[in-house]
Formats: structure tokens, sequence, C-alpha cells
């Protein structure tokens, strides 16, 4: 029988030997170095160079398949093994990167988990993020959600760079919204969840976790590139830390932004985010405010989707953009927004009523030309921010 291995695609500029890289990769990822008499005592641990090969871009390409048992089943030292130290050597990037199925930590609610928890159905779900990010005091994270919530919003956020502040703590911001959020439900009959940000040391942070579930938290917000997947494996894993887990791509860019260097974003907020514990993925899109390639968005929404992962199109998301988004046939998206919703120039609440008004407009085949527009939320919002 053919052992599963873990296999990845390696990408190198121009001029690179990629044989002779795949080779340094197949056994310096792994066993290291060993005699010849002892190549088949260590064959089990030693990776295997599949294929080097120079696309016709005259960049080169080579697929290494390492053995998972070299591994603990987690992302720490899932990347340790697969660039690692070799990160080090020079360019080199990460193309594609395949796992095992049962590999890793898997979220506990993805997409329909969330909507099971929101009662929404059949459409895309609508985000938004707390403005401004910084400064605001805890009731005025309440006044917020009862304005945005009674609108229709079906989601929200902290802000990923709001960490815990004298004067808005998590805690205090989950006490201050949870009977607000009771009261939407009350008069909704829509739960709506609120993505909390988690802050500090990978310890604080978890026990962060458990008292805000048992203060009301109903979902949370991580950043793992910045804090570590441990982190969020843990919060996927923990019984006292059962709620949506929404993963931020804060310093994605440091890693996958490089044509030369780093890892692929549809293997960073892709592959590693389904196995690492997320159920909702926010990424930039190509005509937002931090544009990435419009193939890779396309293909990183998909494998999130067929991951069952909520895939959240972020960073210059407002009305006018979500005939982008939006499919009558594949309503699996979660939209988010932060200054396409709350600088509406109505406020907050006409900024939700402008995309529910964009999405119904859609629904029937309606344009979102200015010119066929009647006044109204979504006119306004087409007026400030385009379509």
């Amino acid at each position: 029988m053919t052992r599963e291995m873990i296999r990845v695609l390696y990408d190198f500029p121009p001029g690179v030997d990629p044989e002779k890289q795949g080779r340094m990769l197949a056994i310096g990822q792994t066993v290291g170095s060993f005699r010849p008499d002892q190549a088949v005592r260590f064959e089990s641990w030693t990776g295997v160079l599949e294929e080097a090969f120079v696309a016709p871009d005259g960049r080169g390409r080579a697929k290494v398949a390492y053995p998972p048992s070299n591994v603990s089943g987690d992302i720490g030292s899932l990347l340790v093994m697969i660039l690692g130290k070799y990160s080090l050597a020079g360019p080199v990037r990460i193309l594609s990167l395949d796992l095992p199925a049962e590999y890793g930590t898997r979220g506990r609610f993805g997409l329909s988990g969330i909507r099971d928890l929101t009662g929404v159905r059949n459409r895309p779900l609508f985000m938004g993020i707390f403005k401004p990010a910084l400064g605001l005091a805890p009731e005025d994270f309440a006044e917020i959600l009862r304005e945005v919530g009674m609108a229709g919003l079906d989601l929200i956020k902290d802000d990923e760079i709001l960490p815990d502040t004298p004067s808005s703590t998590a805690l205090s911001r989950v006490r201050a919204c949870r009977p607000v959020m009771d009261e939407i439900r009350r008069a909704t009959g829509r739960e709506m969840l609120y993505a909390v940000t988690l802050s500090g040391s990978a310890s604080r942070m978890l026990d962060q976790a458990r008292r805000l579930r048992e203060a009301g938290a109903n979902a949370y917000l991580v950043s793992p590139i910045a804090c570590g997947f441990s982190v969020m494996e843990s919060l996927a894993s923990d019984p006292d830390t059962r709620l949506p887990v929404f993963a931020h791509p804060a310093m994605a860019g440091a890693l996958g932004g490089s044509p030369d260097y780093g890892i692929d974003y549809r293997v960073l907020l892709g592959t590693l985010m389904v196995h690492g514990g997320a159920d909702a993925v926010l990424y930039p899109t190509a005509a937002g405010s931090l544009p990435i390639d419009p193939v890779v968005e396309r293909e990183l929404r998909s494998l999130l989707v067929e991951s069952g992962l909520a895939p959240v199109p972020s960073a210059g998301i407002h009305p006018g953009a979500l005939p982008r988004f939006f499919s009558q046939d594949d309503p699996r998206v979660i939209l988010n927004a932060g200054t396409g919703l709350m600088d509406h120039p109505q406020g907050p609440a006409a900024g939700v009523r402008a995309f529910h008004e964009a999405l119904d407009r859609l629904k029937t085949g309606a344009s979102l030309a200015l010119d066929s527009l009647p006044e109204g939320p979504l006119r306004q919002a087409i007026l400030k921010w385009g379509a």
C-alpha cells in the first residue's frame, strides 16, 4: 500500500536549479543527513523529491513528499518541516500544500454552523466592523450594535488591531453588548454574532476566551498568523471555548506577499486555515483596498467553500461591490464591511439597509446603476463609493 504523504510544491526564481533545491529540501527538512549504509534504516523518515521541472515562465518547480509521521499533527510542526530553516537559504515560495484529510484541527462550526446560529439561509450574510477601531467605550459598542443589529446586520466584529485597553477590555465590551444582542433577538428573531478580539499571550488568550464565553460571547476573532496557529487550534478543540472562530489575515502579506518568498495565499489563508481550526476566514479581494490577484482570490474562496468554511472577503467592501460577490446559485459568503457600512452618509443603520437593498435588486435582476436607483440608502452609498 502506498503511504499517504504530505506534498508540497515549491517555486523558485529563474536560474535556480529546482532539482538540486528539491533534494536539499527532501533531505534537509527531514533526516538532515545519513551515511549511505543507513539509508534503509531512515527511509521511512526521509522526504522524497517526486518531481522537478522548469515551468514555461522560466521559474523552477519541485514537488517534495514528506512522511506525516515526521510532524505532530499541528500547523506549527508542519511549517517547521515544510519551510523552516530552509526559508533562510534564499528565495523559495510554497505554491501548494496537500495534506491528509484528517490532518490537524477542524473548526467546529464552519459556514453551516454559523448559518444555524444566525438563522440566515439562502443569501449572503452581512458583517460589519466596529469603527472607529480604537477609542470607543463599551457603551459606544453597545449603541452601535443596537443600531446596526436592528437594521438587519447579521454579524459584527472588533477591529483586529483592538486589544484589551484600559478603557475597553474584551470582557467589558461583551458585558455591554450581550444585553443588546438579546434585545435584537427578541425584536427580530435573529441571533446576531459578535466576534470579539482575543489578545495577549497564548495562555491568557485561552483563559480570556473561556471568560468571554461565560459572559455571553458568541464568536471569537483571532489573528493566527500573528499570534500563532496553536492558539486557534486550541480554541477549536477546547470544550470550554466552543464558539465560531473567525480568522483574520493580519501579517499574511509579510509571509505571502512576495512573488519569490513565503507561502501562496491559497495555502496560507486556505489550506492552513482549514486544517488549523478556523470556521470563517477573512481575506482581501482583488477589487478592494488591499488587492490580491483575482485568480488567487477566486481559488481561495472555492477552497474555503469546498472545505465547509465561511469565506469572508474584506477590505474595500461596500454596497456597490455586491455584484462581484453575489451569485443566485452560490450565496455561500460573508461580506465584511467596515468603512463601506459605518461611514454611510446617513449613518450605520442606513449602511446596513443599503446592502440589503442592493441584494434585493440583484435577486430580481435590477441594475445598481445610479440613474436607476430611487432616493434612499443604496443611492447614497453608490453616490459615495460607486458601483
